[in-house]
């Protein structure tokens, strides 16, 4: 049984998009999940140089997200966080399995900015 098959695909599936935007250094890049698909995203843009920010609902993975490579972590539960982050980040990817108000995501875009999901 080869057990590195679902980290491939898992892999496969950040690094594909990362790529296609160009992440990497001077590019801030937006993780929406952590867990599953959301590590291998930062982890990935991490790698690749990019200032790498992690949203979750709430703070509670904040230091598995820095020890993968996260510079910031912001819990969605704050308001406060989608009009602070307005207009900042380039490229956006959403690792969750959940509807979420993309509204509030959507406003986040830099100008000419990338949401993947």
């Amino acid at each position: 049984m080869n057990r590195s098959a679902p980290l491939l695909c898992a892999g496969i599936t950040m690094y594909s998009p990362l790529m296609h935007w160009k992440a990497g250094a001077g590019k801030k890049v937006r993780i929406i999940g952590l867990g599953g698909l959301g590590d291998m995203g930062v982890k990935i843009a991490h790698a690749l140089g990019a200032e790498v920010t992690v949203f979750s609902h709430s703070l509670k993975k904040q230091e598995d997200g820095k020890r993968m490579g996260a510079d910031n972590f912001y819990a969605t539960s704050d308001q406060e966080t989608f009009k602070r982050l307005k207009g900042y980040f380039d490229v956006v990817i959403n690792a969750l399995s959940v509807e979420i108000d993309w509204d509030q995501y959507l406003n986040m875009l830099a100008l000419d900015g990338t949401i993947c999901w």
